[in-house]
């Protein structure tokens, strides 16, 4: 009896030994498959070119195909949920915009941003800018917050959506300037832009999307809320050097489900960084004006955290100003 409970002991070790190898090995031997890619928005649209960009400089540097899977809606939030749900051996990725932090404070969402995803690194940032038609009276971003002290509620503003971080950046403009302004969201850019063109706004606050209006003067961008000029604005004022304290981020990044393992998100950080460097990727991002930006993962995961937690004060001020 007791040389038979010995077996069994042994037995069991034994096969918790050959698992924990064959883990290790699967980990050793990532990724020996296609890896699945969700961009969470359509198909065409800047964020995609930008993700096929990105997912084709990754597989190089991995030695496999990465192929991408258009899951739009949900506010770009669809890559987020899927991770929920998703096995955690890096098969199945998702890009993960910011607004994935302000989602659930907005309405119920299957996905906790903290708890449900593994952050692996970031590698662009979009600017929003202060827009207006090229025959508008508004020359300076001072002129607008003018305009709109002397006439309360009379100036409106589009963006491609409630609570987008389009939005945000107005929002911050009218709390740090003093004034009040009405929102019009657009269904996408291009849609703000032709209402703009049309004469039917005063101010649109768009993303690099409208750089060939700006270059082809049909457009004049006032201002950015970045952190510094973007070459893409070079001449053009960011919102602080125009006297407000203004500075919305909105990086672009790449994450997988929780407990995902260290050695595999080295893995993809690597090949992220890797593709940053590949001419295919960097010729995207400039087509479009669209900076790079990197967190490694550890820093992305700091910034998920703290993101997340200004994300709940950030909504409520929202909506004292709708």
């Amino acid at each position: 009896m007791k040389k038979l409970a010995q077996s069994v002991v042994m037995s069991a070790v034994f096969a918790l030994g050959v698992g924990a190898t064959g883990v290790a090995n699967a980990q050793s031997d990532y990724p020996n498959k296609p890896i699945t890619l969700i961009v969470p928005y359509a198909a065409g649209g800047t964020t995609d070119i930008i993700g096929r960009a990105l997912a084709d400089g990754m597989g190089k540097a991995l030695g496999q195909t990465i192929v991408v899977e258009n899951k739009p809606g949900a506010a770009g939030s669809m890559g987020a949920n899927e991770m929920v749900t998703t096995k955690p051996d890096g098969y199945r990725l998702a890009l993960t915009p910011v607004g994935i932090f302000r989602q659930p404070y907005l309405q119920k969402t299957r996905y906790d941003p903290i708890k449900d995803l593994t952050y692996i690194a970031a590698f662009s940032t979009y600017d929003f800018a202060f827009t207006v038609a090229a025959d508008s009276s508004f020359k300076t971003l001072e002129d607008v917050v003018k305009y709109a002290k002397a006439n309360p509620g009379d100036l409106d503003f589009s963006t491609p959506g409630q609570y987008s971080g389009n939005q945000v950046a107005m929002v911050q403009l009218s709390n740090a300037a003093g004034f009040e302004a009405t929102h019009i969201p657009f269904k996408s850019d291009a849609e703000a832009i032709t209402a703009l063109l049309g004469g039917h706004l005063k101010v649109s606050v768009l993303t690099n999307v409208v750089i060939p209006m700006m270059q082809a003067g049909k457009v004049r961008v006032l201002a950015t809320a970045a952190d510094v000029r973007p070459e893409a604005f070079a001449d053009v004022p960011t919102v602080t050097e125009a006297g407000w304290p203004v500075v919305v981020p909105s990086p672009l990044g790449l994450g997988g489900p929780a407990g995902l393992p260290q050695e595999i998100v080295q893995k993809l950080d690597d090949a992220v960084k890797s593709a940053m460097k590949d001419p295919a990727f960097i010729n995207a991002l400039g087509q479009y004006g669209v900076r790079m930006q990197y967190m490694n993962h550890t820093d992305y995961a700091e910034f998920a955290k703290t993101t997340f937690a200004s994300e709940k004060d950030l909504v409520q001020s929202m909506g004292l100003n709708q």
